[in-house]
């Protein structure tokens, strides 16, 4: 009897332990990345496409490779490392912003040249761009400033977009037409009105005043609808472009607790009841030198996280001496996982009509994309899409480069460097996108990757150097030599 009663017990303990095992591979199945198996590329076609300077080659297909088995590589080996079981962050897109001065200058174009331009951003033969950022109101890139309303209405009787209609939403709309359903639309002021502001004026700086945080949350929450009922789908805000700059042009500063507050007591809940709590706010909006102040300050309070998608960043912080600072976005990420992060403007600035083919800052692109990319970045935003043959429009002087510009004397469109540089990575990177594991062995190369829903790996590959590098790619036990040129830029699609 006890004999009995004892196989009963260790019976019953033994069909507990397997559910239990059975539970515990359900919950470790539901709650952790899918890891891809092992996947062999012996035999596997791989594409080159290259620009180079000093040549003709500009996203030009320059080889085709097969993958071979490989051995261990030596130390002397220059190798670009590819560990497809390793991912990362998703892929949101690549594009541009569509200022007035943008859309002025593209007015300007014949019908011919303003096709040409829009296929080359946006059409299937053209570079990719699916992210378009636009200016709230007035900025440095208009032709001068404006608002929205009347100066002095709080109520926002007056509120009216009429002035965008002309040359802003028509060109947007027609961009927005050919990326259709991979559009990412968004938006950034540069200042309140000036009657909000302690400064009483639009430039130079000032803050909002606190009795105007709720009048300046309900001007983003009439921005959107406005947009929206021209049929233009926003994606998101951020909140303020660089607030800690005090320009000559439009500019309003938030320390990183002003944010917060603001986002966390006005825009956030402004947006839940206006049925607007699924449009993205993106803080900071500014350098990579405090970004970790700001995401710090907002995100550790879970008021004002909620609200947040993540962080907008730009790339101007060299301009106080040193490098950029690709290790802050590394430390966000890594402190903050569930937040975003998004390059939100760059541009080669001090416009030089000499230098549209100045290699240099077209490699500050692919330098800036390939470590921001791998520091987590979801998306990358150039500035201007276009500018005119002196840097502009620009309503202050602020004369800057963008990757194609319009020559209006004569009608002609310049493509500089960057724009091919750019087209290395949205040409071939598809939204939805997750970034691969890459390192190199060697400092004179560059490379990120990102493997498409597709399952098309895409391997982008600089070399800032003088001088030719032969390199391999090596995924597993596979790989491929290859050759990059002096001051070059590879895909390598497979």
């Amino acid at each position: 009897m006890n004999r009995k009663h004892n196989f009963l017990i260790l019976f019953a303990i033994a069909i507990m332990s397997c559910g239990k095992t059975k539970q515990k591979e359900n919950l470790t199945t539901n709650t952790q990345p899918k890891v891809e198996k092992t996947k062999t590329f012996l035999n596997k076609n791989l594409k080159v496409y290259t620009t180079a300077k000093d040549t003709d080659l500009k996203l030009s297909n320059t080889n085709n490779l097969i993958f071979k088995s490989s051995e261990q590589p030596k130390e002397t080996d220059i190798t670009v490392f590819v560990n497809p079981k390793k991912t990362f962050q998703t892929f949101l897109g690549i594009g541009g912003a569509i200022t007035d001065a943008s859309a002025e200058v593209f007015a300007t174009l014949s019908k011919e040249k303003q096709r040409q331009l829009l296929n080359s951003y946006y059409g299937e033969n053209g570079i990719g761009y699916n992210i378009i950022r636009t200016n709230i109101h007035s900025c440095d890139f208009s032709t001068g400033s404006y608002t929205y309303i009347e100066e002095g209405d709080a109520e926002l009787k007056t509120f009216s977009i009429e002035k965008d209609k002309e040359y802003r939403i028509p060109m947007i709309k027609k961009a927005a037409n050919l990326i259709k359903d991979n559009l990412v639309f968004y938006a950034s002021p540069w200042s309140p009105p000036a009657f909000m502001k302690t400064n009483n004026n639009m430039l130079h700086g000032g803050k909002l005043l606190p009795e105007y945080n709720q009048a300046w949350a309900n001007y983003f929450v009439k921005f959107i609808k406005a947009y929206e009922a021209e049929g233009l789908h926003v994606w998101g805000v951020t909140i303020q472009n660089e607030p800690m700059a005090v320009q000559i042009w439009e500019s309003c500063i938030y320390t990183a607790e002003e944010e917060r507050d603001f986002l966390k007591n006005y825009l956030g809940p402004t947006f839940e009841k206006a049925g607007l709590g699924d449009k993205n706010i993106v803080v900071w909006d500014h350098n990579r030198d405090l970004v970790s102040q700001r995401a710090n300050t907002i995100f550790e309070d879970e008021e004002a996280a909620k609200y947040a998608w993540g962080t907008g960043f730009h790339w101007y912080e060299t301009w106080t001496g040193g490098d950029p600072k690709y290790d802050n976005l590394k430390n966000i990420k890594e402190s903050f996982p569930d937040k975003n992060l998004l390059f939100t403007e760059g541009c080669n600035e001090k416009f030089d009509p000499t230098k549209y083919q100045y290699w240099p800052n077209a490699e500050r692109y692919g330098n800036s994309m390939i470590n921001d990319f791998n520091n987590g970045t979801v998306g990358w935003t150039d500035w201007n899409i276009l500018l005119n043959e002196k840097g502009g429009p620009n309503h202050v002087g602020n004369l800057c480069f963008s990757p194609v510009h319009a020559d209006t004397q004569t009608g002609e469109l310049i493509y500089t460097p960057a724009y091919y540089y750019i087209g290395h990575f949205s040409k071939f990177i598809k939204k939805g996108a997750v970034r691969v594991s890459t390192t190199t062995s060697r400092s004179t190369i560059e490379s990120t990757t990102f493997r498409n829903i597709d399952n098309t790996m895409v391997t982008v590959v600089m070399n800032k150097t003088d001088d030719t590098i032969a390199y391999n790619l090596m995924i597993n036990n596979n790989s491929v030599t290859l050759n990059i040129e002096p001051h070059a830029i590879q895909s390598l699609i497979y």
